[in-house]
């Protein structure tokens, strides 16, 4: 399996672009983040009612467009034709900079493009089969296999992605972290996983602290790769640098490349 998404070890994650300045996983975020310097692009994908993956966070429209309904009840042209800028404010809803000015969803195939230089963090968000195919097929397409990682919380798509594309890098989902994180609280780890381990994780989870100084330390005993998300405070950037975490995700890339720089570890 290709480990070059990991080469050099991404410090810097831009979630779902640079999405505290420009509406969240647009291309305009994500041109943004890619003139700033950032490591890595987080981004989600649905599939739509045609079969194209289209990139989008929400199952629904609502929260960020003009428009109404589910991503997958929409061709990719009826998406287009919503505006993705329109519900994006920064000074509480006084204006909507990004309004009627042309920002559109896209599709991956077209970030992988307009992008071709950066790395991408993928979460496939769709339930329906389909979507890997698709995935595979987009990714395949642009030989892009060494510059993505695949995540989801369908376990039922990493193991279906696992099959069919082994040489695309995937991190672990929910289903398998929940495991791994019991035995090590137990100090039940095995000495070794069988593969590269990437966890996708917040700090905390359902009341439980998933993310301390022993936690890394354990799984990087076993060449685990430890990424957080999703992390705006300066404060807790640089604790959790300090504790050896490899990768923080946060919607405001600037702050977090200037922490990364001021502690000496990009």
């Amino acid at each position: 399996m290709s480990d070059d998404f990991l080469s050099p070890m991404p410090r810097v994650v831009a979630h779902r672009g640079d999405s505290a300045f420009y509406p969240e996983n647009t291309m305009e975020a994500f041109r943004s983040a890619a003139a700033l310097g950032i490591d890595v692009i987080e981004t989600d994908v649905h599939l739509t009612k045609d079969g194209e993956i289209v990139i989008w966070h929400d199952p629904t429209l609502e929260r960020n467009t003009d428009g109404k309904g589910t991503i997958e009840s929409h061709t990719l042209a009826e998406l287009k034709r919503y505006d993705a800028g329109y519900t994006f404010t920064t000074d509480g809803g006084t204006s909507y900079p990004f309004r009627g000015k042309g920002v559109q969803l896209i599709t991956l195939s077209e970030a992988l493009e307009a992008c071709p230089d950066e790395r991408f963090n993928i979460d496939l968000k769709s339930q329906e089969e389909e979507i890997v195919e698709r995935f595979i097929d987009v990714i395949r397409s642009h030989n892009a296999e060494k510059r993505i990682c695949a995540a989801s919380f369908h376990l039922a798509n990493l193991k279906k992605l696992r099959r069919l594309a082994p040489d695309i890098l995937t991190s672990i989902t929910t289903l398998e972290v929940i495991p791994l994180l019991l035995r090590e609280k137990l100090h039940m780890l095995p000495r070794s996983f069988d593969r590269k381990i990437i966890f996708q994780v917040p700090v905390r989870q359902y009341g439980i602290t998933v993310v301390d100084k022993r936690f890394v330390e354990e799984m990087h005993r076993r060449d685990a790769v430890v990424m957080v998300w999703t992390i705006n405070e300066e404060s807790e950037m640089r604790r959790l640098f300090s504790i050896g975490v490899d990768t923080v995700m946060t919607d405001n890339p600037r702050l977090l490349i200037k922490v990364a720089e001021d502690m000496g570890i990009r």
